[in-house]
């Protein structure tokens, strides 16, 4: 065999290699459905809080765990647990992206990733008092 057919072997095992190790390790956007039929598989799941459900979070008691209802975006609802502690305005967010894997009928979340609502909007001040800009 020459030494030409060796490198383009060696270079094509080294691509399908490449390949299939990214695939396994990619984690895709889904919903409690999904992740509820892949148990223990990770997955990125983004949703709202459900205001109308208790956070708990106890520092004193256990400083790593916090617990929480949302909705996927197909309004399936399930009950999230981070063991780690609570984001700061964690209650602002307007949307929440989880991390993580189904245990049962709870989801695990590894990480989490909020999106607040904006300090910045479209709207000007009605007044600027008596400053005069220019």
């Amino acid at each position: 065999m020459k030494t030409i057919h060796i490198i383009i072997i060696l270079i094509l095992v080294v691509a399908v290699a490449v390949v299939i190790s990214t695939m396994t390790d990619s984690s895709t956007y889904s919903d409690f459905g999904e992740a509820s039929l892949k148990q223990g598989k990770e997955l990125h799941i983004i949703g709202k809080l459900d205001r109308t459900k208790p956070i708990e979070y106890d520092a004193k008691k256990n400083a790593n765990l916090f617990t929480f209802f949302m909705f996927d975006e197909k309004g399936i609802e399930k009950k999230v647990v981070y063991n780690n502690a609570k984001p700061q305005d964690f209650e602002k967010s307007e949307k929440v992206v989880i991390i993580g894997a189904m245990k049962g009928d709870e989801f695990m979340a590894k990480s989490l990733l909020l999106k607040c609502p904006s300090k910045y909007n479209d709207k000007k001040p009605s007044k600027f008092g008596n400053k005069k800009f220019g």
